[in-house]
């Protein structure tokens, strides 16, 4: 992490493989665009945001229609951020298969793979405007389920772990799919590496989120 004063900065992440590696289901321009401008840009906003906010704090904080339109900021730009962070790694050329820990949690949470892919295609396809769909864990209740997010921070589940996202923006298809939505989440689906899904699966379900909560019986997974 950069350093800004007082305060971490946000730093976008390289690419874990050349714009083109990705070809021909998702084009290198729109890899080059969607990394380069749009995420890039959602990191240089959360960190002008950050930046007003400690200057509101410095002047006492008194402002609270301001705090309020920088905290939506915030917290769209850092989503936006964040969702992005997970979309990268992803994709792999030639994808990756469904293993592990995750494969038999996604038999217990929704029958088949085929079943989850249905309810992540569904859920990018329905989309009324701007989001994504996620393969998520919630903590919980302790089991996988399927987010449709909109926006990058709406309909969003405190301390749910995205696993596998899937972006529904139009940026990140348009130019190639135009307004063929379906063509692209097939093609999504051919480079979605699965294999680093279960890996993150495998390290969110050692985490101690929520721990306390249900170690007292607050919620039965």
């Amino acid at each position: 992490m950069e350093t800004m004063d007082s305060m971490d900065t946000y730093t976008l992440p390289d690419l874990p493989y050349d714009y083109a590696a990705l070809e021909p289901h998702i084009s290198a321009r729109i890899m080059e665009l969607h990394h380069d401008k749009h995420h890039a840009g959602y990191v240089k906003q959360a960190n002008a945001t950050l930046e007003r906010l400690e200057q509101l704090r410095s002047d006492g904080g008194g402002d609270a229609m301001l705090l309020r339109a920088l905290e939506k900021s915030l917290a769209f730009n850092v989503s936006g951020h964040l969702l992005h962070s997970a979309l990268w790694p992803s994709m792999r050329p030639g994808g990756g298969e469904l293993e592990g820990e995750l494969a038999a949690a996604v038999d217990d949470a929704f029958g088949t793979f085929d079943a989850m892919r249905r309810q992540l295609t569904e859920a990018v396809s329905s989309l009324q405007g701007s989001g994504w769909a996620a393969l998520v864990w919630e903590p919980l209740a302790g089991r996988l389920i399927v987010e449709q997010i909109y926006d990058h921070q709406g309909n969003m589940t405190p301390a749910n772990v995205p696993l596998l996202v899937i972006d529904g923006w139009e940026h990140a298809y348009y130019l190639q799919y135009a307004n063929e939505k379906d063509r692209y989440i097939e093609a999504f689906f051919e480079v979605a590496d699965w294999g680093q899904a279960a890996r993150r699966f495998e390290q969110t379900r050692r985490l101690p989120a929520f721990a306390d909560i249900t170690a007292r019986g607050a919620v039965r997974p």
